[in-house]
């Protein structure tokens, strides 16, 4: 999967102030995404996927495979907690032009480890799609352990992980021990570098909506030996990543974007704009 090697944007959803998806918005985003990123990843969380409609999701999806200025490759989101649901969801969804799906592990019923391994089995059987797997214990409540993980890639459709644990240490071991061919995707800005060094084959990043060039740069210093001018272009985001989640995602990363003027920083309830103190300290630390 060379296609997927590289920076993964996780794709904001732009939205009107009544909560009707923004286009021209969207069509700007990838405009500016594509100066830097080397796949698109659409109806992540970061895309809101939990408070758009079926249909909205299909329309954006189709949106962004016919106006995607750089012929990116695509990732789309399709996972859940209801395991029939989520097959549903695949078998229903016109895949064509999609590289790969990213399917969350189950959340909030909190599995056991076989019940997760059974659950993602089952999605790879049903998706004509390569599976990319996420695994976010700060949303699902679960962790998908490493010898779970390297369980799931011997599986034929399961070709990476987006990792969002936060533990290096789980991480080191999918490194250690996966297949060759099974991607390790840093699921966290903040470690996009850490991960490159021990192997990874990227990132899916939320920061990249706003900054794609940054995460480029981190990339080409390290393939080109500098690894000092990669510390810095990693180091540069790390005042202004914090605020992107302290209200919620994609709250902060809206409201950085409509500084830039790339899209509006309208999100969908339960999530709200973003409080005064919040927009301050995003102004004052942006890049």
């Amino acid at each position: 999967m060379k296609k997927l090697i590289g920076t993964g944007v996780a794709l904001v959803t732009p939205m009107h102030e009544d909560g009707s998806i923004d286009y021209k918005g969207l069509k700007k985003l990838l405009s500016h995404t594509g100066k830097g990123v080397d796949y698109y990843v659409v109806m992540g969380t970061t895309g809101e996927s939990v408070t758009l409609s079926k249909a909205e999701k299909k329309d954006v999806l189709s949106f962004i495979l016919q106006n995607n200025p750089k012929k990116l490759p695509v990732v789309y989101g399709i996972g859940g907690n209801n395991t029939q649901s989520v097959l549903d969801e695949i078998r229903s969804t016109d895949l064509e032009g999609v590289t790969a799906i990213l399917s969350v592990s189950p959340y909030y019923n909190k599995p056991s480890q076989e019940g997760i391994y059974q659950h993602f089995k089952a999605v790879a059987r049903a998706s004509p799609a390569p599976v990319i797997l996420y695994n976010v214990p700060g949303r699902t409540a679960s962790n998908l352990t490493a010898d779970t993980t390297l369980r799931l890639a011997r599986l034929n459709k399961i070709i990476g992980i987006k990792e969002a644990s936060g533990s290096l240490e789980q991480c080191m071991k999918i490194a250690k021990e996966k297949p060759q061919d099974f991607m390790l995707i840093s699921g966290d800005d903040m470690l996009t570098l850490p991960l490159y060094a021990i192997g990874s084959a990227g990132v899916i990043s939320v920061l990249a909506n706003a900054y794609p060039v940054v995460f480029r740069k981190i990339r080409e210093h390290i393939l080109a030996g500098k690894p000092s001018q990669a510390q810095k272009a990693q180091l540069s985001l790390l005042d202004i990543n914090g605020p992107m989640y302290e209200e919620g995602n994609p709250v902060g990363v809206k409201y950085l974007l409509s500084l830039l003027g790339v899209c509006k920083p309208y999100v969908r309830l339960p999530l709200i704009a973003p409080s005064g103190d919040l927009k301050r300290r995003i102004e004052a630390n942006r890049i």
